[in-house]
């Protein structure tokens, strides 16, 4: 049986490249395996349950909550709920995969906290808050208000990147993917 595999932590604010990043790296290293999420909010538009989060009502997440299935957790949005459930961890890792996260800077810190040497947590940084309001701006998928509480939340989330293992700064989308490629290589090889 091979060792349980090792946590790529990957956190930074709504809008930075950290899902598309988290995508290039899935493709890049076979072993990797994308840990859902669960989450209190309503489903997106090309959603699926089970893929992009476990979508659980407020209640259940609370639940859940109480019963201590969550590694971590966060109200990331006043009413939105966003988690690690234990049991995805675990099945990953007992299936010999290396296990990468897209969570919030919060739930980064306390994984990384929890599993020390067994993972890395790589902070991605948007070149500035201007361009960071841009790409959210370009989704399109938020009213005004939700996108001025995204951008309040970036300001706060990125006086956290000191506390990462790395930072990685993505300005040039094409330098950030080499970048984090080297960077999980570097941590999955030592």
């Amino acid at each position: 049986m091979e060792e349980p595999g090792k946590l790529v932590i990957i956190a930074g604010p709504s809008g930075s490249g950290k899902t598309t990043i988290v995508r290039h790296l899935l493709g890049a290293f076979p072993r990797l395996a994308f840990s859902i999420s669960a989450c209190s909010r309503t489903m997106r538009k090309g959603e699926t349950d089970g893929e992009d989060y476990y979508f659980l009502t407020t209640d259940e997440f609370h639940d859940k909550i109480k019963s201590g299935e969550f590694l971590e957790w966060e109200e990331v949005y006043p009413g939105s709920y966003y988690g690690t459930l234990k049991s995805e961890v675990e099945r990953l890792r007992k299936a010999g995969r290396h296990v990468i996260f897209d969570i919030d800077v919060k739930g980064a810190l306390n994984l990384k906290k929890h599993f020390a040497q067994d993972a890395i947590a790589i902070f991605i940084q948007p070149p500035s808050i201007a361009a960071l309001e841009q790409r959210l701006r370009l989704r399109s998928t938020e009213s005004a208000d939700f996108l001025n509480q995204r951008v309040a939340k970036a300001k706060y989330e990125l006086s956290f990147a000191p506390d990462f293992d790395k930072i990685i700064l993505n300005q040039a989308l094409p330098e950030a993917l080499l970048e984090a490629e080297k960077t999980v290589a570097d941590f999955l090889s030592s």
